[in-house]
């Protein structure tokens, strides 16, 4: 049976600052999470606050394109 398009898909979180300060090279590398997200629910981009290994802080990941 053909599942057509899917309700849940996976999201790739991207920390800002991190993607900011590379342009510096100040920082080591992105911090990168894949979650899901439910794509009737939330049509826009997710943002959430997840811990950046390479900043040593909490910080705002946003949804990237794949």
């Amino acid at each position: 049976m053909a599942k057509g398009k899917d309700v849940r898909v996976k999201v790739i979180l991207e920390c800002t600052s991190c993607v900011r300060k590379s342009v510096n090279k100040r920082s080591r590398g992105v911090s990168r999470y894949i979650t899901q997200k439910n794509r009737h629910n939330t049509p826009s981009r997710l943002e959430l606050r997840k811990f950046c290994p390479y900043c040593y802080k909490h910080t705002i990941h946003g949804e990237i394109k794949k």
